[in-house]
């Protein structure tokens, strides 16, 4: 069973529909026992970094996905649910993360007035480290972006794919041992999303590439 996080923001329809398409079964939950007994963890995430970091304090869950993590069950984060596992975000004035990888969460700040915030829309990403989860997927295929800020990884080594918007080359993929998160949304991207998605329900959450 796919335990996919519920803290009452989020895209979650769509991701579980994702997972019916590829014939797995998941659950949208906020159960702390059945997150920790999910064979897989999923974390999507919309909106604001400070209200979500609040309802997941509200339900108790941050330590329920650290020792998810420390398990080392494989772990899925898509857009929020990608910033928010770093330590600390520029949004809302500052905000500390869960901190599961080493990094922070940056705003673009364009200087061309024809890079709109928040970037809305397909964009390609550029592999630069092989991952079972690229497993089928080009280099410079495109996936579906909505985001105003982004992540920043503080270890080159924590970077799996980047993605050039509003004169920022950024990390859209981000990995650490059993973690893999995508700053757009796989659920949304069409067929390259669900082979990407397919990937992470084979992927052991150990080996590398």
């Amino acid at each position: 069973m796919i335990a996919i996080i519920d803290y009452g923001a989020g895209n979650l329809t769509s991701v579980k529909l994702a997972f019916d398409s590829l014939k797995t079964d998941s659950l949208i939950t906020s159960s702390p026992a059945d997150i920790i007994s999910a064979e897989r963890v999923v974390f999507p995430g919309v909106g604001a970094i400070g209200s979500a970091m609040q309802k997941l304090n509200d339900l108790k869950l941050v330590p329920v996905i650290r020792e998810t993590v420390k398990n080392g069950i494989p772990f899925l984060g898509i857009c929020l649910g990608t910033q928010i596992i770093l330590e600390e975000s520029e949004e809302d004035g500052g905000v500390k993360g869960i901190g599961l990888i080493k990094g922070r969460v940056r705003r673009f700040v364009p200087e061309n007035q024809w890079d709109k915030i928040p970037q809305i829309g397909w964009n390609g990403i550029r592999i630069v480290r092989k991952h079972p989860v690229f497993r089928g997927i080009e280099d410079s295929s495109e996936f579906y972006f909505v985001h105003s800020y982004y992540p920043a990884p503080d270890s080159e080594k924590d970077v799996l794919a980047t993605t050039g918007y509003a004169g920022v080359q950024f990390a859209s993929v981000i990995t650490s041992n059993n973690i893999v998160a995508t700053q757009f949304h796989p659920e949304k991207s069409g067929r390259i999303g669900l082979k990407l998605l397919e990937n992470f329900l084979s992927w052991d959450g150990k080996t590398a590439c």
